[in-house]
């Protein structure tokens, strides 16, 4: 039997594309594309860079003075460069385009790009599509402050534009892509789904597509050739969650050869929460969730909480959620707080903590985002 690390990932006949979708599930269709995990990342414009590129507002000042990084606007395309003025008649610059925008802009932006050949000139020869490599750039928009900063893992005072975006960043950021490798980080440009599209959670879906639109379709209850996630055994539900919010993995098998419906451990090696590894805030949902009592005590899963076909942003609206099994009246803080304790369980049981091993440097300084505490506590 073909273990997961002989798997190989579906070819790209295997899709469909949202836009087969959208013709039956128009609902979802309508609300996902706003949807923090459909953002997550996405081809540069004025909607999606986030940041400002304008004059006056486009300068990163580093730790060393004649070090500055400028984000600009030029030519219908976006840029950011490096210059180094140590030697003022004889200034060293840097310049890379913004290819690729990483990340909903809730917490901030970053950005990758292509070294090599023109978008979409892929060619057949070897020497060139080895220099088809992605990276991500050194300067990210930080959307809480409204600041330029150092990209995570990028040293403040350097002039650096090397950290390869691998495949394991794709997996979870995009929902197909074709390795090119080696190098790791070489991929086919022209294959790059961006986003989290239905077939990431739901499993290729052209087989389902043909089979609706055939003269016999399935009846109801019969295979539909796509995966329905509420089908799935709880724990199978939860490992589609956890193939990106399981934090820091080991893969154990090539990306993109999980499928929902598969068991993560055989993909990923992913971190225990009664391990002695600090389970951090920032990604370790999956972990976190599973150490609290509300889940060891139930059947729920994530889709308990949420519905990733729309997006939700008021963090006090899941407290209904929490009031289909636990009586406000029970609660501690209930005497003095009264019937308002009912609409703000979030803010005291899933409270927002500052990551420990996400951050930026600007000013000198470390710049740590706050993320909800997916362990549900006292």
């Amino acid at each position: 039997m073909e273990g997961a690390a002989d798997r190989q990932p579906p070819p790209p006949s295997a899709y469909a594309g949202d836009a087969s979708c959208a013709g039956c599930h128009r609902e979802q269709s309508a609300s996902y594309p706003l949807t923090a995990h459909h953002l997550t990342s996405e081809l540069p414009s004025e909607t999606s860079v986030g940041g400002d590129f304008n004059p006056g507002a486009n300068v990163l000042h580093t730790a060393v003075p004649e070090l500055t990084y400028e984000m600009t606007f030029k030519d219908r395309r976006y840029f950011e460069t490096a210059v180094m003025r140590d030697d003022p008649a004889h200034p060293i610059a840097v310049t890379e385009p913004v290819d690729i925008v990483v990340g909903a802009g809730r917490k901030a932006k970053t950005y990758l790009y292509w070294r090599g050949d023109q978008p979409g000139a892929e060619s057949s020869s070897n020497s060139d599509e080895k220099r088809n490599q992605l990276f991500e750039l050194p300067v990210s928009f930080w959307t809480e402050t409204q600041k330029w900063v150092y990209s995570p893992s990028y040293e403040d005072g350097t002039i650096n534009f090397d950290r390869a975006v691998v495949p394991r960043c794709l997996d979870c950021h995009a929902s197909y892509f074709q390795s090119l490798a080696p190098p790791v980080n070489r991929f086919a440009r022209s294959s790059l789904v961006l986003g989290i599209t239905c077939e990431k959670c739901h499993g290729p879906g052209r087989a389902h597509v043909d089979l609706m639109k055939s003269s016999n379709p399935p009846a109801h209850g019969q295979p539909m050739g796509i995966v329905k996630l509420t089908d799935l055994p709880r724990d199978r539900q939860v490992d589609v969650c956890a193939l990106c919010h399981a934090g820091a993995v080991r893969p154990l098998a090539p990306s993109l050869t999980f499928l929902p419906g598969d068991e993560i451990d055989k993909f990923l090696r992913i971190t225990d929460e009664k391990s002695d590894f600090a389970v951090d805030v920032h990604s370790h949902q999956v972990q976190l969730l599973k150490s609290s009592r509300c889940y060891r005590s139930s059947q729920m899963t994530c889709s308990t909480c949420h519905n990733v076909h729309t997006p939700q942003r008021d963090a006090d609206a899941f407290s209904q959620y929490c009031l289909n099994c636990h009586q406000p009246e029970k609660c501690g803080k209930f005497a003095t707080m009264g019937a308002q304790i009912a609409s703000n369980c979030i803010g005291c049981h899933m409270p927002l903590q500052r990551s420990v091993v996400l951050f930026s440097e600007v000013d000198g300084q470390e710049l740590h985002p706050t993320v909800r505490n997916h362990h549900i506590g006292i």
